[in-house]
């Protein structure tokens, strides 16, 4: 069994084929995935999916790039969606230097404050850092989760990877895991403790190789867990397994939860 850990698939990409993406995932092995809002449109949808497919769990946030538009009725919102049964984590929060869709300041106030939230909703973060990372240590070094959190889709050095791990951090490994270009992500994988990685999609984004090129699903889960275990000279298998089992870590899955 594998867990796509992060997927956006109530975009608009799949409004046509949701139904065939969840089959092909199904039959990849792929019997979880937790979709991950970026806004509060987003959250709310992931929320409601959540709810209709029994392979569904629900995180709730602002990406960076949406943070411009939030107001105190986007946070209220929040807060009560992050009480629904199968909301699992807060996110995706954090902060893009990359393409700088909202104005920095306001990126780290948000980011903040979404830490804040997140403990006091009793939820791990899901943290997004791109182009960032010296920003992001140094919020999250101050404003430390109460409940832990993971680095999704982690591109940075071993050095940084040090840092977080001993923060208390999780890392999850995304479709450039599998790329040639990919400069520190072999270092990671194969360093990385046993006990604290994932794996994702973040579909419809980053496809892994060899299906580049196609809109990402969370059935090409199976190359990213694939290539992980290769660097870790371990059994696709062994490998999906401790990143299902990490997440059940990191999530605090409760019977009430899995219902």
């Amino acid at each position: 069994m594998i867990w796509d850990t992060h997927a956006h698939l109530d975009d608009k990409k799949y409004s046509d084929d949701l139904g065939e993406v969840r089959q092909r995932a199904k039959d990849a092995g792929v019997t979880r995935i937790l979709n991950v809002g970026y806004d509060l449109a987003a959250s709310e949808r992931s929320v409601k999916m959540a709810h209709s497919y029994p392979e569904f769990y629900a995180a709730v946030g602002v990406h960076p790039h949406d943070v411009k538009a939030t107001s105190q009725k986007t946070w209220d919102r929040l807060q009560s969606l992050a009480k629904e049964d199968r909301v699992l984590a807060w996110g995706e929060i954090g902060l893009d230097f990359y393409r700088d869709l909202s104005p920095r300041p306001k990126q780290r106030e948000a980011f903040i404050q979404q830490i804040e939230l997140a403990d006091a909703a009793g939820l791990p973060v899901i943290i997004h850092s791109r182009d960032a990372d010296e920003e992001s240590l140094k919020i999250v070094k101050a404003h430390r989760p109460q409940h832990g959190g993971v680095f999704h889709c982690y591109s940075g050095s071993w050095e940084t990877a040090k840092i977080l791990l001993d923060l208390g951090f999780y890392l999850s490994f995304a479709g450039p895991l599998t790329y040639r270009n990919a400069r520190h992500l072999p270092e990671v994988a194969q360093k990385v403790p046993l006990d604290r990685y994932f794996v994702e999609t973040d579909a419809p984004y980053l496809t892994p190789e060899p299906h580049r090129g196609k809109r990402n699903e969370p059935a090409f889960v199976r190359e990213v867990a694939k290539k992980l275990a290769e660097f870790r000279g371990i059994t696709l298998e062994e490998a999906a397994a401790q990143s299902w089992k990490n997440a059940e870590c990191l999530f605090r899955l409760t019977q009430q939860k899995l219902r």
